[in-house]
């Protein structure tokens, strides 16, 4: 049983069990995500093909870590011009551990339903958006945080303008 699955632009061909490096997402190590995006799921007696993604399908993956891939040499060179670059870089990822392969909510694997979902462990979407729990507290956060930042700028224009007064009252004298 496998399954094709789209992870940062990219197709991968994926198996429970399997360890897996994607471009980085934006979720805590340790933590359970679901991937929304399967084109494509084969069983032992089935495979189903999606136009373009599989309808209630998803894969439950779990984040081990984030890494940095292995540096790649980028050199530029034009012939006859002494012109040379030569420049590394290292792509961001994060290493997957694939834990199950579901349609329709139950488990190609076990046909239970996920044992993640039975504990209350939150599952993330397909856009990897985090759980509920979190999205509240983030949402919070960044609301405080946008607040903030209002009350600072209005803070700094009222002191501004109170400047720009003082200095003008002493040049009218």
């Amino acid at each position: 049983m496998f399954a094709v699955i789209k992870s940062g632009g990219r197709q991968f061909k994926v198996e429970v069990g399997e360890t897996l490096e994607v471009n980085r997402l934006p979720v805590q190590e340790g933590s359970q995500i679901r991937i929304g995006d399967v084109l494509l799921l084969s069983d032992a007696d089935r495979t189903l093909i999606g136009r373009p993604l599989v309808e209630n399908a998803a894969v439950l993956a779990t984040v081990k870590k984030h890494a940095r891939a292995d540096k790649i040499v980028v050199f530029k060179y034009k012939s006859k011009k002494r012109y040379r670059r030569r420049r590394g870089h290292r792509q961001e990822i994060s290493i997957l551990t694939i834990d199950d392969i579901l349609l329709d909510g139950v488990s190609l694997l076990t046909g239970q339903t996920p044992a993640a979902a039975e504990q209350g462990r939150p599952l993330s979407g397909a856009a990897l958006q985090p759980a509920a729990e979190e999205r509240g507290t983030a949402a919070e956060s960044a609301a405080s945080a946008a607040e903030q930042e209002q009350a600072r700028t209005r803070r700094r224009r009222r002191v501004r303008s109170q400047e720009s007064e003082a200095s003008q009252t002493p040049s009218e004298e």
